[in-house]
């Protein structure tokens, strides 16, 4: 699928959620934070407390949420602090994984804001977002297939505290990703390795993202669709960057999901009344899908 160039400012046009092609994907592949569960909004004040008096101590430009959406949101925890560090000219010893959260290095930073992270999670919990539950609900019942790739190390935790890690076999977290050397986002190899594990072809697949990262991540990879949710990066922002759809609320898709089951449901059902179908042409038909079957299998 092309997707619009995302070097400019220009306005890009999107399907309206309605209309979405949905005839192709049989895999959802959502991203966790500000996706499925409000948990970004955790993730971004843990930021706040942790960047603001590292930042004041040095004298530079003060922390803002625009800070969290350029630099921070759905990256993987540590380069998440390069990336911040960088935009203000900070540099700081890498350190180690096991380094303490007291520790001034990109690691003890980045342990720090897990620290705080944990605590706020465990103080006030999380519940998943209702439009996300009944869109979740609706494309199970359609027959697909559905995965988590999150950034997040704590992303069992959070399906956990809100009620919905039944619903996922397959999850792709940060842990995931350090174990198997798997590149975190903008990059789509999480995505794809997401795929993989569906048994599923990345062009059988849509993602589902809020974060700029992530939208990136989608676009840059053969996927079947890229939707972008807008829980604040803005909606021309999400389409520059490759987001074939973009919602306000994941339910927006309900119908289409519906429309696409439907379609996939009338062209199997079996004749009635001891009909017959017409025979396939077995020339073009069967070389075309030979082919698909082949570029699946690369």
């Amino acid at each position: 699928m092309t997707r619009p160039d995302t070097s400019d400012d220009t306005t890009v046009t999107t399907t309206p959620p309605a209309d979405a092609d949905l005839s192709g994907i049989r895999g959802w592949l959502f991203d966790l934070d500000g996706v499925l569960t409000p948990t970004a909004i955790v993730h971004m004040h843990a930021w706040s407390r942790l960047f603001t008096p590292v930042l004041e101590e040095h004298g530079v430009a003060p922390y803002s949420d625009a800070d969290y959406f350029a630099y921070i949101d759905g990256k993987p925890r540590y380069d998440g602090v390069r990336s911040l560090l960088e935009s203000r000219g900070i540099e700081l010893p890498e350190g180690e994984v096991t380094d303490s959260p007291d520790e001034n290095t990109v690691h003890g930073l980045g342990n720090r804001k897990n620290r705080a992270f944990n605590a706020t999670l465990a103080e006030e919990g999380v519940a998943a977002y209702p439009a996300s539950v009944a869109f979740l609900d609706a494309v199970q019942a359609a027959g697909c297939l559905v995965a988590v790739v999150s950034s997040s190390k704590n992303a069992p935790a959070v399906l956990a505290a809100a009620g919905i890690a039944d619903r996922f076999e397959v999850v792709v977290d940060g842990q995931v990703a350090a174990r198997e050397g798997i590149p975190g986002k903008p990059f789509p190899d999480t995505y794809e390795r997401g795929a993989a594990l569906l048994g599923l072809p990345t062009a059988a697949c849509a993602v589902v993202e809020d974060a700029e990262s992530g939208v990136r991540a989608g676009a840059s990879g053969d996927f079947g669709i890229v939707v972008g949710v807008d829980r604040g990066v803005g909606r021309d922002v999400l389409a520059r960057l490759g987001a074939d759809v973009v919602v306000d609320e994941l339910d927006e898709l309900i119908p289409a999901v519906e429309r696409a089951g439907a379609s996939i449901r009338s062209a199997t059902r079996p004749p009635e009344d001891g009909a017959t179908r017409p025979p396939e042409d077995v020339g073009e038909a069967s070389d075309s899908t030979t082919s698909t079957t082949r570029e699946d299998a690369e």
